[in-house]
């Protein structure tokens, strides 16, 4: 059943998303970020970002639609495991696997997967995402963190929160740059005429990429992104808004693109400090083959 809350807030200070988190056991800030995305929270009748800073008065309420519920059974496929100890795992994602169940894609998901190997899974009030920190889409390859508890988990969100983690990505986009790298600092939200894909749209969340251009080809370009902020299909949105749209993106790529299983992206290097010792962890993994294949062909072809 839909839940509401309705909170005001006293002698409290800090961000909204971590006050609702902190105030209401079922919410995790991932998920007040969700429906903060949905329209959800309304902070005196406005919805505001998760980053705003509440004061004394503010009246805020909250609606949590009912979920159902999803019977998320454990699957043995396999997994490219790059690290893990009794806090973290460090997955390589291929192309083509569904992160968490959903409408659609009810199993052979990564949390399936995730399920069979360990029962040591931060849980979630969705249930359906245990340990899930972050998501990429399903045909982009590559790394992501998965937490084993709660502890780990808030600490993990938080530091995707302050953008003090570290997230390349590669891509493979259409047509050559003058320049050799930029920012792309315009907002996202979903696309007003077509319900299926985001857009750069006035009013929209913060948006933030930076790229860096690596290799130039006949039509095409291989470059690095990095991500200051992390919206549904963010890097594949501001490239196709600049005109260098990501080859192979059947949502928002050119028609005649280069054969392969969907968008050239992929998760290259992921850092961020490890939840319990402190530690800052880095990791990087190649891209899949098809990935390395279709470089090696532009080269040949330049």
């Amino acid at each position: 059943m839909t839940k509401k809350y309705e909170l005001t807030v006293e002698n409290e200070k800090g961000r909204l998303d971590k006050y609702l988190a902190d105030k209401i056991d079922d919410l995790s800030r991932t998920r007040v970020k969700e429906l903060i995305d949905d329209g959800l929270i309304l902070v005196n009748q406005k919805v505001e970002k998760a980053s705003y800073k509440v004061k004394d008065g503010d009246a805020i309420e909250v609606t949590v639609p009912a979920v159902k519920p999803l019977d998320v059974i454990p699957e043995n496929i396999p997994l490219d495991i790059i690290y893990e100890d009794n806090d973290v795992i460090v997955v390589n994602k291929p192309q083509g696997m569904v992160v968490h169940p959903a409408a659609g894609h009810p199993d052979h998901t990564l949390v399936n997967a995730l399920l069979y190997h360990t029962k040591d899974l931060a849980s979630s009030p969705e249930g359906f995402r245990p340990g899930i920190v972050h998501r990429i889409d399903k045909d982009t390859s590559g790394l992501l963190m998965i937490a084993k508890n709660s502890q780990v988990r808030e600490s993990l969100e938080d530091q995707l929160a302050h953008k003090t983690n570290k997230r390349l990505y590669l891509a493979i986009v259409h047509g050559n740059f003058a320049e050799e790298e930029g920012t792309i600092d315009a907002p996202i939200a979903r696309n007003p005429h077509d319900r299926k894909k985001m857009g750069v749209v006035a009013g929209g969340k913060h948006a933030v990429t930076h790229f860096k251009v690596i290799e130039q080809f006949k039509g095409y370009s291989l470059i690095q992104c990095k991500l200051e902020t992390g919206r549904t299909h963010q890097i594949r949105v501001h490239l196709s808004y600049i005109g260098h749209p990501v080859a192979g993106d059947p949502l928002y790529g050119s028609r005649k693109t280069l054969k392969g299983n969907g968008q050239f992206l992929h998760a290259q290097v992921l850092g961020f400090k490890h939840p319990k010792t402190g530690k800052w962890l880095e990791f990087k993994v190649d891209p899949p083959k098809i990935f390395q294949e279709t470089l090696n062909k532009l080269r040949r072809n330049k």
